[in-house]
């Protein structure tokens, strides 16, 4: 049975001394939108050598390639196990969610798209900086009237126009949108043709910060993780030369939505909600306990009445359910059996429920104090309801599942 290791409680260990004088501190401005998380996830990289070790792997990984050896679709963390991202991830997240969901999509979305699509020489273009986080990335494929329906519902649309294409169109919901300085865009082929705009062909484009006709918006005010900004993008008539077409060829084989790729990069992020989740389930019930076992009523601890015991009952059960969902995603791993789609969709839709069931009962816990700021979980009761919206919602996630069954 899988547990974590001595390794990694250390880390585990350090990461948690690391929060508490690094980011517990600025939690107030973070998660009020006065500070991007960008400096203090520097901080934390370069505090736990991340940074450097994603830069050594990295350049050994383009070198091999380089040189004809097999390409790697790895992430942006070197030589880090799967298990250490996944701690960096839950510690993160009962503290600030938002934090973590910026550097993920940076280092994660973002960077493995380029990873896995792009072509040598684009690898070298923009990988370095943004597998160390020195510069910012933004993953667009959300747009205003597609909802769930990302690929099927998506209008920003590219034209060819000689050796160029000019993008144009919106997107929004896009992390990191207003401050990313690398952005991986997906947009249809309009091929000026009568082919409905639902099969057109799906290509992705790498932008810079800048580039005439790009505008970033600012970052929206949410219900929660206002550390993570959030925002839209839009393209009027922006000029992309080939070098900025992801593998630099229009030919995507039999995948001409650009589904599978997307999918990866879903099933990823859906895997990596319910590390989040346990996050927020792990922090709800120390709060919670640690109340239960200070707040005294009718001359006793509350921890003593058997309706408290419940909901801390509760909180464990989830606890448990959740963190063996995680063991099983990090053993198939690392077995080079990774998770489907629909089992990392049956993951996020099973841990979010949990992680807002037992946030909302922990605000219930702490009654009147609950409410207020000031005892975090109503905090972590809003960071917990962003994960049964955020990366694909909980209703998309029971198709996945479905259509997975129905498959079989």
């Amino acid at each position: 049975m899988y547990e974590w290791s001595e390794e990694d409680v250390m880390v585990r260990d350090a990461l948690r001394a690391f929060i508490d004088k690094e980011i517990k501190p600025h939690i107030d401005e973070l998660e009020t939108g006065q500070l991007p998380p960008y400096d203090i996830t520097r901080k934390l990289l370069s505090t736990f050598g991340v940074d450097a070790m994603a830069k050594e792997a990295l350049e050994k990984e383009l070198e091999a390639e380089a040189n004809g050896e097999k390409k790697s679709s790895g992430g942006g963390g070197g030589n880090m196990s799967s298990s250490t991202f996944m701690i960096l991830n839950i510690e993160l997240a009962g503290v600030c969610l938002g934090l973590v969901g910026s550097m993920g999509v940076s280092m994660g979305l973002t960077a493995s798209t380029i990873r896995s699509k792009g072509t040598l020489a684009q690898k070298k273009r923009w990988l370095p900086e943004l597998v160390t986080m020195e510069k910012v990335g933004a993953w667009a494929i959300t747009e205003p009237d597609s909802g769930s329906d990302a690929l099927g519902g998506m209008k920003t649309s590219v034209k060819r126009d000689g050796d160029d294409y000019v993008l144009k169109g919106q997107k929004t919901f896009i992390t990191n949108g207003p401050y990313a300085d690398t952005i991986v865009v997906f947009a249809k082929l309009d091929e000026g043709d009568d082919t409905p705009v639902r099969d057109r062909k799906v290509l992705s484009f790498v932008l810079d910060k800048g580039m005439p006709g790009l505008t970033q918006g600012k970052a929206f005010k949410k219900m929660g993780m206002m550390s993570s900004p959030t925002g839209e993008l839009f393209f009027d008539n922006v000029r992309l030369g080939k070098d900025r077409l992801l593998g630099e060829t229009e030919d995507t084989g039999s995948d001409t939505r650009g589904g599978e790729g997307a999918k990866a990069g879903f099933t990823a992020e859906r895997v990596g909600i319910a590390a989040l989740s346990l996050g927020i389930i792990n922090e709800c019930q120390r709060l919670s306990l640690d109340y239960a076992k200070n707040r005294t009523l009718w001359g006793q601890e509350i921890g003593q009445f058997q309706l408290i015991q419940l909901k801390l009952a509760e909180m464990e059960i989830a606890r448990i359910n959740v963190q063996n969902m995680l063991f099983n995603a990090i053993e198939r791993t690392n077995a080079g059996k990774p998770l489907s789609l629909p089992e990392a969709s049956a993951m996020k839709l099973y841990s979010s429920r949990a992680a807002t069931e037992v946030a909302m009962e922990a605000v219930q816990l702490f009654g009147g104090n609950g409410y207020m700021a000031e005892y975090r979980v109503e905090q972590l009761a809003r960071d917990a309801k962003s994960l049964m919206i955020y990366a694909g919602s909980n209703e998309i996630q029971v198709t996945h599942v479905a259509k997975g069954l129905l498959r079989a």
